[in-house]
């Protein structure tokens, strides 16, 4: 593995303004903040994406997740939303490939969000699709 910055923070070999630490998954502040307050959600064990990540780290990962916006709600930073946002891959805006939680406190009127329109589909189309999907994951449903 090349050099992983999340990984110099969870060996203290790097700063950070952690805000929770445990055996298995650590949160701290975003350098790049979309909003005040914005912060990662980091599993201690490395996988560079979400095809890497043990499944018990990806539960740990959003249950971490779930206490920080909770925390962030009741902070000075009163968020009164939150988003999260994990990007997987290069096309999907993934820039450090240790995977990770974001977890974005929301304002009204903060600027931040989804700039993508939404487009309709036909129910055929969706039917299509969500069986392709079934069969890569094994799964038959009805």
């Amino acid at each position: 593995m090349s050099h992983c910055v999340f990984c110099a923070i969870i060996a203290g070999q790097a700063e950070s303004s952690v805000v929770h630490d445990d055996a298995h998954t650590i949160a701290f502040m975003d350098i790049r903040p979309f909003t005040r307050g914005h912060l990662l959600v980091v599993p201690k064990t490395h996988a560079a994406n979400l095809a890497e990540l043990d499944a018990a780290d990806g539960g740990r990962l959003f249950q971490v997740g779930q206490r920080m916006a909770a925390a962030l709600r009741g902070s000075a930073v009163a968020a009164e939303g939150i988003n999260f946002f994990l990007a997987d891959g290069v096309v999907a805006g993934q820039e450090v490939f240790h995977v990770h939680l974001h977890v974005v406190p929301r304002k009204a009127g903060d600027g931040f969000g989804l700039r993508g329109r939404p487009a309709s589909s036909s129910r055929p189309a969706l039917d299509t699709l969500a069986g392709s999907i079934r069969e890569r994951l094994g799964a038959h449903h009805g």
